[in-house]
This record gives C-alpha cells, structure tokens and sequence, in this order.
C-alpha cells in the first residue's frame, strides 16, 4: 500500500471519528431537552396554589413549601429534577455580576430566598449563559425543553416550560406553566406577548 492510500485511509478514519462525535453531542444535548420537557410533565400538579409571597428558604436547594409555587418554581423544579439548581446557579452567577442584573426592586445585595425566583433575573441569567434564542411567531421555533417567557401586560412577567405534548390541532407545544392554576399543561405559547426565549444546558 502507498504512503498515499494510508495518509487518505488515516483522514478518512479521522473524519469519521470526528462526525461520530458531533452526532453524539447532538444526540446528547437533544436528550437533556427532552427530558427537560419530561420532567415538566412530571410536575403537574393542579393543586398547587399559587403563592407569590417572600420565603425564608435554605441555600442550596431551597424550595417554597409543598403544595405552594409561582411561574419561575416550574422552571426551578424542572431543572432540580436534572440535577441543576437554578438557585444557586443564578446566586453565584449574581453575586460576581450583580451590576448586570436588574434593579427593579431596590436590592443592593444578592437573595438566596427570592432572585431565582424573579422572572426578569433568570432572563438575565439565561442570557448571560449565552442561551437566548431568537423570538418568533413560528411555533417550530419553539422545541421541547426551551424556556419562554412573556409579558402579561405591564410590569407582569411570566415563564413556562416548552414540551413535547402538541395541543389539540398538533400546532404548537404544550406549556408547563403556572399562572394561578396550578402546574399545568396549556396552549398558551402565543396566548401572551413574548419577551424570551431561551435554551439552557448547564
């Protein structure tokens, strides 16, 4: 066998080693949003009641009491199923660049019991992980296991969790959310204006 032939073997043995590889990331990172979204459909629960009061909670892996929660607890609850902790993650991240983040409610220091818990912080902190994506009125551009958030109107922000459950004219993803009814399920991708739209992978 020629120098040639080897040299031409060896690189195409290195490129596909190296498109194997890429596919497993691929597969990998489409994974974890997957079971991003299963572990939303895990947490329903129409029980819950909708509390927006301040909590003394523990750091790390603090939450509000059973049975209780807001919007941003879904997303927090979620991604605590997959073995991150958004609480800590935003606080360390806030601490070393408070500057950066809101100062909407007079804060002049971090708060391990409530900054995970503001809207506008983890949109903050999604943004800052370089996990924004592009804001749309194509349902195809929102995929299982991204995070939307949107404007109720005024200052009232709100967030939820992309699934893969369709709704009932196979349109768009379901949203885990919690708006007053609990953790549920709904249609409501395009029910409130957008505001972000994220995909975070630790």
């Amino acid at each position: 066998m020629y120098l040639g032939h080897i040299v031409t073997l060896n690189m195409k043995k290195t490129t596909l080693l190296l498109y194997f590889l890429i596919a497993t990331q691929i597969n990998f990172a489409q994974d974890f949003f997957q079971q991003i979204s299963a572990c939303a459909l895990e947490i329903i629960d129409d029980t819950i009641v909708y509390d927006p009061a301040y909590f003394s909670i523990k750091y790390p892996d603090g939450d509000v009491p059973e049975g209780t929660g807001v919007c941003t607890d879904v997303v927090i609850r979620t991604y605590r199923k997959m073995g991150i902790d958004l609480q800590k993650e935003v606080h360390e991240d806030m601490k070393q660049n408070f500057n950066t983040y809101p100062k909407t409610w007079g804060l002049k220091r971090t708060d391990t019991n409530i900054d995970h818990r503001r809207v506008p912080n983890l949109m903050t902190f999604f943004k800052r992980h370089h996990a924004e994506k592009p804001i749309t009125t194509n349902p195809k551009d929102y995929l299982p296991g991204d995070i939307v958030c949107w404007n109720l109107g005024g200052a009232i922000t709100h967030i939820g969790i992309v699934t893969y459950q369709k709704s009932e004219d196979k349109q768009r993803y379901l949203i885990v959310h919690n708006i007053g009814r609990g953790q549920v399920a709904e249609d409501v991708l395009f029910a409130y204006t957008i505001i972000g739209h994220y995909r975070y992978k630790k």
